[in-house]
């Protein structure tokens, strides 16, 4: 079964109380695509780069087995480009640059290999362009899965509403939520998003785990209780990636295997804050995941007797 990825392929400059980095690879699909391809081996990119993009980037894509024939190479011109700070709690931060580039006119061409995909992850991106991958593909995917942010909130809000009715999982925060609900409290948000169109919804809490709702359940994942966080930019992107990756992995879109997926996305998360940029989910081994994974089954498994 075929994943696709929409997204950035990106630059980032990030400065943390851990540090700071001068131009270093990142972009919402690049974190995507390495996460998914622990759990799936057939991952088929879209996405735009300058010429200034380091072709040793692409290739550590390629050899975790990422398909790039749909990674446009612009000539003479600049990848996007975002720089950012983050304050001491790790969860806020401040924009300090961001540079569309190549991203200003991004294209989403779907090369005719990528056609006929049962899972399709759209990365953060303007709706208008996430419309455009729907509207591109012969057929509608098995399950499509939408990340999105309060920026286009802001500015793009119908565009999205409109998106929302052609999708099955929304991922977005806990912030983000609220914004796109009007409702404070996250069950009540969660039913006000749903009516919206998708029929699944994750809210991500950072530090605080993640929720999964349908319209009649609700599921709770921990985040792992980690000594430090280095680098939170690539953690959502990175969650998506092992959910999606996972879910394709093992053909089960079942809310109960969805479960399953929120744990194994929560673990790639916890891997990708441990180092700047995509350093530390280059490459991990099997062990090193199964051990991580049962570290969140350690985290709330426990023998319960009720007391009649």
């Amino acid at each position: 079964m075929s994943l696709l990825v929409i997204g950035t392929v990106a630059f980032d400059a990030i400065e943390t109380p851990f540090g700071k980095t001068d131009k270093i690879v990142g972009g919402a699909a690049t974190f995507i695509s390495l996460a998914a391809s622990y759990f799936h081996k057939k991952i088929n990119l879209v996405s735009v780069v300058g010429d200034d993009f380091p072709a040793e980037a692409i290739q550590m894509m390629q050899k975790r087995g990422v398909n790039t024939e749909g990674l446009q190479i612009k000539q003479g011109e600049k990848t996007f480009f975002w720089s950012g700070r983050y304050h001491n709690d790790m969860n806020s931060r401040d924009t300090l640059d961001t540079q569309l580039n190549v991203l200003a006119t991004f294209d989403p061409v779907i090369p005719d290999s990528y056609q006929h995909c049962e899972f399709l992850m759209l990365g953060n991106l303007a709706p208008s362009v996430q419309h455009q991958v729907l509207d591109r593909l012969e057929q509608r995917p098995r399950l499509v899965v939408l990340d999105t942010m309060n920026f286009w909130m802001n500015i793009a809000l119908d565009e999205l509403h409109s998106l929302l009715k052609r999708v099955d999982v929304l991922t977005i925060n806990d912030e983000e939520a609220r914004q796109l609900s009007g409702e404070y409290s996250l069950v009540k948000a969660a039913q006000k998003i749903l009516s919206m169109g998708p029929k699944y919804l994750i809210i991500k809490k950072g530090e605080h785990g993640a929720l999964l709702f349908n319209a009649e359940q609700v599921f709770f994942a921990p985040a792992l209780p980690l000594e430090e966080v280095f680098d939170p930019t690539g953690a959502g992107d990175s969650f998506a990636g092992g959910f999606i990756g996972y879910l394709a992995a093992t053909e089960d879109i079942s809310f109960e295997n969805m479960k399953r997926a929120v744990i194994f996305g929560s673990a790639m998360a916890s891997f990708s804050v441990e180092k700047f940029g995509t350093e530390r989910i280059q490459n991990l081994g099997e062990a090193e995941v199964d051990a991580r994974v049962q570290q969140f089954i350690d985290l709330v498994q426990f023998d319960i007797s009720l007391v009649n």
